[in-house]
C-alpha cells in the first residue's frame, strides 16, 4: 500500500498515523501536526497527520462532536498545505466519501462501521488506500471479509488497524496474536489510544488509561506491525473527546525512540 511517499507493509518502514482525536480549531490542529511532522523527521519515520471531522458515535447526545465535514476539511486541507504531511479522517456514510477524498489520502472506517459495505465500497472506489479500523466484535481472521470488498471495489490499498476486541462490561483487550493473524491478509496498523479505551464506562464517555499506550505500542512493534496509530493533545485532561487515552507530544516523542530502536531489532529477526 502507498501512501503519498510512504510504501506501508512488510520491508517498508513503520508509518506514524498521529494526531487529534477531533478537530477543534485551525491553531490547534497546525500546532499539533507540527508537532508530529517534527518528531517523524527526527525519529526517522513517515507520518499521516490524522484528525476527525466528526465523531459519529458518541455515549451521550451532549458529548462534543467536532467542528462538521465542511470547516473539518478546510482545516485539514491547511493543515496538509502547512504541515507538508499526507491527512486522514473518519468517513461515516458513503456520500462523504468522494468530498473527503479531494482533502484526505488516507480513508478510515470506523470500527463500528468496518462491516458496511456501502460506506467500504464509497471509499474504495475513490482509489484511494482505506484504512479499516477492525470492530470491537470481530475476530482477527474476519478481516479478511473486508479486505476483500475494499479491494475488489478499487481501493488504492488496504491497511487494517486493531483498536482492542470487547471484553466484558467497559473494556478492551489487545489479542497479540491477532496481529500476526491479520498481518497475513494486509498490513497491519496498531491504534494504541483507543486500545486503552473503557468504552462507556465514563459518567456520559468513555474513559481509559493512556499508562497502557506505550507498553501496547512496544509489544505491537516487536511482532511486527507495520503503522502506529498514537493521538496526541496538548491538554489531555481537557481534551473534549478521549482525553484519558490521549498523550501528550513529549511522550510521543519518547514513544517513538523506542519503537524505532524495537523495530530494527524486529527487523533484524524478520519480525
Amino acid at each position: 500500500m502507498q501512501i503519498r511517499d510512504a510504501r506501508v507493509g512488510k520491508g517498508a518502514p513503520l508509518l506514524l498515523i498521529s494526531g487529534l482525536n477531533v478537530l477543534e480549531s485551525l491553531d490547534g490542529a497546525l500546532a499539533c501536526a507540527e508537532g508530529v511532522a517534527a518528531i517523524a523527521d527526527r525519529h526517522g519515520v513517515p507520518a499521516v497527520f490524522k484528525a476527525s471531522f466528526d465523531k459519529a458515535n458518541r455515549s451521550s447526545r451532549h458529548s462534543f462532536r467536532g467542528v462538521g465535514l465542511d470547516e473539518g476539511l478546510r482545516i485539514l486541507e491547511q493543515v496538509k498545505q502547512a504541515s507538508g504531511l499526507p491527512v486522514t479522517t473518519d468517513v461515516h456514510e458513503p456520500g462523504q466519501a468522494k468530498l473527503v477524498a479531494e482533502v484526505a489520502e488516507l480513508l478510515q472506517i470506523p470500527a463500528f462501521l468496518s462491516r458496511q459495505t456501502d460506506l467500504v465500497k464509497a471509499c474504495a472506489e475513490t482509489g484511494l488506500p482505506v484504512n479499516i479500523k477492525k470492530g470491537q466484535f470481530m475476530a482477527p481472521d474476519d478481516v479478511a471479509h473486508a479486505v476483500d470488498k475494499a479491494n475488489s471495489f478499487g481501493a488504492g490499498g488496504v491497511m487494517i488497524t486493531e483498536r482492542g476486541t470487547s471484553f466484558g462490561y467497559h473494556d478492551l483487550i489487545v489479542d497479540m496474536r491477532g496481529l500476526v493473524v491479520m498481518r497475513q491478509t494486509a498490513p497491519v496498523c496498531l491504534d494504541a489510544t483507543h486500545a486503552v479505551q473503557h468504552p462507556g464506562a465514563g459518567t456520559t464517555a468513555s474513559s481509559g488509561d493512556r499508562t497502557y499506550v506505550a507498553p501496547l505500542a512496544r509489544a505491537a512493534t516487536a511482532l511486527g506491525i507495520d503503522a502506529l496509530f498514537v493521538e496526541t493533545h496538548p491538554d489531555p485532561e481537557n481534551a473534549p473527546c478521549d482525553g484519558a487515552c490521549q498523550i501528550r507530544l513529549p511522550e510521543l516523542d519518547a514513544l517513538m525512540a523506542e519503537v524505532v530502536a524495537i523495530r530494527q531489532v524486529a527487523d533484524r529477526l524478520g519480525a
